[in-house]
């Protein structure tokens, strides 16, 4: 799940080690005009997309193809619908191919193996027209909301839907694919909160992994398939308990205060890994698989900056890796580990654009 314009706003892990670095003895700062000086770890970064809100982009198994979501008017559509393009440079008229219905509203869409179909969460069943944005909760407080008419389709790039994976009552979404493709993990409300299950790509075998108060989401597996990351709101205090679920009755979350979690596959060896304060979310393992990547705006003191930091599990050696002075999120790496890609607001001229870039990893 994502969020437009104020705070942009779930994955799978299937990397191999990172055994090989962009050579840097040619390398060019003079020409790398998109990134900061500050940021060591990325190089020849360049953009994909140009204008409007495009964000949660994610690479195809063969590292040639990304799929992300846009509400970008200019390709015909009125709020966000899942695309996806190469990732050779782009020119700011390329206009990529649209592979959701154009119907209802979408968000998190995943390849599956052999980049021809994908998975992605759309509101399209329960009516075809965009939802209604809420309005900001109780004191003007930032609220994501939890669409009841999401579920989970699976469709070809033709934009054809070839299965409906979820029939529960309300929300399913935020699906990502194991290292294998074997699995899929989601977040559901059918228990009556936003909880963690894994399903085969089928549908079938669905199993809970999470089950404390709170929204449990955006998670993505570990390298070796063992492990889940994913971002979580626990409510701890009779205050706030009572704020969270009375949101949730509304169909709302407020994610202003989220910490990561790592879990294993089976539910078990729950842990906290940062402490943070503020927002800490969209988080992806490293290749390694003994780090992770994430998005945090918790030395921010009004909201805004969010920047790209790495962790070690452990919760030690938190590093930042981005200083963009708006907004860094939504990391991947590829499947090589070579290269990572994310959305941003840097250089957008002012317009509060988010874009999709592309850069090389460097250790």
């Amino acid at each position: 799940m994502r969020a437009t314009t104020f705070f942009i706003v779930v994955l799978f892990a299937g990397l191999t080690a990172c055994s090989s670095n962009p050579d840097t003895s040619t390398y060019d700062r003079s020409a790398d005009t998109l990134r900061y000086d500050a940021e060591e770890h990325i190089r020849n970064i360049r953009q994909l997309t140009f204008g409007a809100n495009n964000a949660e982009a994610y690479f195809g198994f063969g590292d040639e193809k990304i799929i992300f979501q846009s509400d970008n008017p200019a390709w015909g559509v009125g709020c966000d619908q899942i695309f996806y393009m190469d990732t050779s440079d782009k020119s700011e008229d390329f206009e990529p191919m649209m592979i959701s219905t154009g119907t209802g509203r979408t968000t998190c869409s995943f390849f599956l193996p052999g980049d021809t179909t994908f998975v992605y969460g759309s509101t399209h069943l329960d009516d075809i027209a965009c939802p209604e944005v809420p309005e900001r909760g109780p004191n003007g407080a930032y609220v994501w909301p939890i669409y009841e008419g999401y579920d989970i389709f699976k469709a070809n790039l033709k934009g054809e839907i070839i299965d409906t994976l979820t029939n529960e009552p309300g929300y399913d979404a935020e699906a990502t694919l194991s290292p294998d493709g074997k699995h899929i993990v989601f977040t559901s409300m059918r228990t009556g909160d936003l909880e963690l299950f894994i399903m085969d790509t089928d549908g079938n075998n669905v199993r809970q992994i999470t089950s404390e108060l709170g929204y449990d989401g955006g998670a993505f597996f570990s390298p070796d398939g063992t492990q889940l990351v994913f971002r979580s709101s626990r409510p701890k205090t009779p205050e706030e308990v009572e704020k969270y679920t009375s949101l949730l009755k509304q169909g709302l979350v407020e994610p202003t205060d989220m910490e990561l979690y790592v879990v294993n596959v089976d539910g078990t060896n729950l842990r906290q890994i940062t402490n943070l304060g503020n927002a800490n979310w969209a988080p992806y393992f490293h290749p390694d698989g003994d780090k992770l990547v994430f998005s945090s705006n918790h030395a921010s003191e009004r909201g805004f900056p969010f920047n790209i930091y790495m962790i070690n599990l452990d919760g030690t050696g938190l590093k930042q890796i981005t200083f963009d002075d708006t907004f860094d999120s939504f990391p991947m790496f590829s499947y090589d580990g070579t290269k990572i890609v994310f959305a941003s607001n840097r250089f957008n001229g002012g317009d509060r654009s988010t874009n999709v870039f592309i850069a090389d990893w460097v250790e």
